[in-house]
């Protein structure tokens, strides 16, 4: 995933703020475009991650990045279609074709062709990557169902997935895989080919999913520390969003089966019906909170109170770092801004020659020293960037 996800950032990364500041103005317009952003780069913590670095650095407004990350939960859901082409079954040579099984080792291979033996074509490689990267996450499904498909006869696993029908006991850990490996996609996956097994039902899947939701938060909180107040917030409202939406669901789910006893709730689910149980519920989230994003703004203002008046503004925030083309694209608006204030200094100093003023004197030598100081920090975040 790490791989794919790399070669379709280096393809769309350096568009993504202009993306995000034209149409992030509109809420419905930001959900499009952080779920568009996602799907391109297969990971919803990256996008927050970058959302996260443009409040940070005062390119967008708290308001604004409400609905990229609610798009975000959308986006993300890409990956478990993508994986639920394992459930085709059909005698039709091109439909067979698309299962991972052959599918996988024919796009490693082109992958690995176009990635590392056709040089001279930077994009002939980013496609290759990306190619590389979706064969092996086909192959990598493969492998684990093979894995595990031999657990659904010890009577031990069965009764460690009944145990998740407790539903708070599903949300932890569900919460927790996905916190530690700070993927909801990779965790989607592994649910997907546990269900091989045939002990994954609806009841059982619901609680997990609402959990890697959750624990999916973690990468963007993480991300937060250190940073501006409202970047802080940024990352809140991603943890609360996902936390209303599952304790609403919650209830709404398991007061309705004690109700009306769903016909669904004990039946088993496949990787098609996970993937589906994954976009509705996320879908869902959305459609139920986006009318009150302004109201997530005033709670998490009021979670994380302090004065924002004054935006610290840091066109080298390393929260880019993880994003390629952007970092580069900000390292190049810093070089931009070091050689404005050169020119400004320039003039000053030739003014300086006919009127000489001790305050534009100072204020010469302190822009000298802004200079310099940006770029010390481009030096060594130009290193980072290489590593």
């Amino acid at each position: 995933m790490k791989i794919m996800g790399e070669g379709l950032e280096r393809t769309a990364g350096n568009r993504l703020k202009n993306i995000l500041n034209i149409v992030t103005h509109n809420r419905v317009l930001a959900v499009l475009a952080g779920m568009g952003i996602t799907a391109v780069i297969q990971s919803s913590s990256a996008t927050t991650v970058m959302v996260v670095g443009f409040v940070n650095a005062g390119l967008l407004s708290l308001t604004q990045a409400v609905g990229v990350i609610m798009g975000a939960n959308i986006g993300t859901t890409v990956t478990a279609q993508l994986l639920r082409l394992g459930d085709i079954s059909s005698d039709n040579v091109f439909l067979a074709l698309l299962k991972p099984s052959i599918l996988g080792p024919l796009l490693a291979a082109v992958g690995i062709v176009l990635f590392m033996f056709l040089k001279g074509s930077s994009r002939r490689q980013i496609v290759g990557q990306i190619l590389l990267g979706l064969g092996l996450l086909f192959i990598g499904m493969k492998t684990m169902e093979n894995a595990v498909s031999g657990l659904q006869e010890l009577p031990a696993f069965r009764e460690l997935f009944v145990a998740f029908s407790n539903p708070l006991l599903g949300i932890l850990v569900g919460a927790a895989v996905t916190a530690l490996i700070q993927s909801s996609s990779a965790s989607m996956g592994i649910l997907q080919a546990v269900s091989s097994t045939g002990v994954v039902s609806f009841h059982i899947a619901i609680p997990l999913i609402m959990g890697q939701n959750i624990g999916t938060c973690i990468t963007a909180l993480l991300s937060a520390i250190g940073a501006s107040k409202n970047a802080k917030r940024t990352a809140m409202v991603h943890l609360l969003f996902n936390i209303i939406g599952t304790l609403f669901f919650l209830v709404v789910l398991y007061a309705g089966n004690a109700l009306f006893h769903f016909p669904f709730w004990g039946d088993v689910m496949n990787r098609g019906s996970i993937a589906n149980l994954h976009l509705g519920f996320n879908v869902a989230c959305t459609l139920l909170l986006l009318p009150f994003n302004r109201v997530l703004v005033k709670i998490v203002e009021t979670l994380v109170p302090g004065d924002t008046g004054t935006i610290d503004i840091n066109p080298l925030d390393e929260r880019f770092l993880s994003s390629p083309a952007v970092a580069l694209e900000h390292a190049r608006a810093a070089v931009i801004n070091m050689g404005t204030m050169a020119r400004d200094n320039y003039r000053l100093a030739v003014e300086l020659l006919s009127d000489y003023d001790d305050k534009k004197l100072e204020r010469l030598h302190e822009t000298e020293s802004a200079i310099d100081k940006l770029e010390n920090m481009l030096d060594s975040y130009l290193v980072k960037l290489t590593d």
